[in-house]
């Protein structure tokens, strides 16, 4: 999980450090719940988010050097690995918050960046081909 969501979610006197500390998300903060939800997506690797184009690319390279195992055991672990991320969303959106927890707020400056790196998430994974070429011509 995003260490800045994390620390964006956490009060004096109350650390999100546990799973259930993310029940019902949505309701005490909608930005925040929305910007985690798109980071987890991405990390699992689901389209349209920038994540998925690095797995592919992952993948790709494996497929071409011959490393088919790599592939099948790559293959599962971002089967298991999204089956941990999309609980989280699962709890953020369809789960009722436990007990009293507090809203969260956060700074304005970290509110914005958590907004910009989202968006950055997303139109990457929209128009992959800028950030693919960049990468490409520094490796090189």
């Amino acid at each position: 999980m995003p260490t800045t969501s994390v620390s964006t979610a956490s009060r004096k006197g109350f650390e999100a450090d546990k799973l259930d500390d993310y029940k019902g998300l949505h309701e005490r903060d909608p930005l925040l719940a929305f910007v985690m939800m798109m980071l987890m997506f991405s990390t699992a690797g689901v389209p349209p988010f920038v994540g998925f184009w690095a797995k592919l690319r992952i993948f790709q390279a494996l497929w071409e050097t011959s490393h088919f195992w790599l592939v099948v055991i790559a293959a599962a672990m971002s089967v298991v690995g999204a089956f941990y991320y999309l609980r989280v969303i699962k709890l953020m959106y369809f789960d009722e918050p436990t007990g009293e927890l507090p809203a969260t707020a956060g700074s304005m400056g970290v509110r914005f960046a958590l907004g910009v790196n989202a968006a950055a998430v997303l139109a990457l994974g929209l128009l992959p081909s800028p950030l693919l070429d960049l990468c490409s011509r520094l490796i090189r």
